[in-house]
């Protein structure tokens, strides 16, 4: 009897490591449409770690929410080129300034770390090779994400893979530029 379930042990823990290396490559499946003409893009993604995986990560701009990052989820913000400034905030507060490039697509990581209170965000640079290690492959439900301009809604995300390109999200109207005097 001992030897049977012993043997029946090692088929279950087998089974699952087959599984979870059909998840892992699952996982590394997770396609990022390139963004579209003129724009730049940021992919924010947090880790499905258990430290804070309660609380969610929400990322700011110009004060305004873009979304919030759930354990093991991720969005798209296309955005114009240059410099820009997010922020995340619980206890304390954490500032990630990137230079975005037309065409260019720049990865953002948020974790969660040990705070007095609350679990404190922290905001920063990523690699696309970090992105797929850290197995993150589910896109932010809609309704997490606010009203700032930019994040991809996830039917965005599926269109703009069946084109070949990320479609143009709304973004902040510029201030109107003076007429040249001739």
């Amino acid at each position: 009897m001992t030897i049977k379930l012993t043997r029946l042990a090692a088929a279950a823990a087998l089974s699952l490591v087959i599984s979870g290396t059909a998840i892992a490559g699952d996982k590394a499946a997770v396609r990022i449409p390139p963004p579209p003409p003129g724009k730049g893009q940021i992919v924010f993604y947090r880790t499905g770690t258990i430290m804070g995986a309660a609380m969610g990560c929400a990322v700011n701009e110009k004060g305004k929410k873009i979304s919030s990052l759930g354990s093991g989820r991720y969005f798209i913000l296309v955005t114009d080129p240059g410099r820009h400034e997010y922020m995340v905030k619980s206890e304390a507060k954490d500032v990630l300034a990137l230079e975005v490039e037309d065409g260019e697509t720049q990865y953002a990581m948020c974790k969660i770390k040990m705070g007095i209170m609350a679990g404190r965000p922290d905001l920063r640079p990523s690699t696309e090779a970090d992105f797929v290690k850290a197995g993150t492959d589910r896109l932010v439900d809609a309704e997490d994400m606010g009203p700032g301009p930019g994040a991809l809604r996830p039917d965005e995300v599926k269109a703009a893979l069946e084109k070949g390109a990320a479609p143009v999200a709304p973004v902040d109207p510029a201030p109107a530029a003076a007429p040249a005097a001739q």
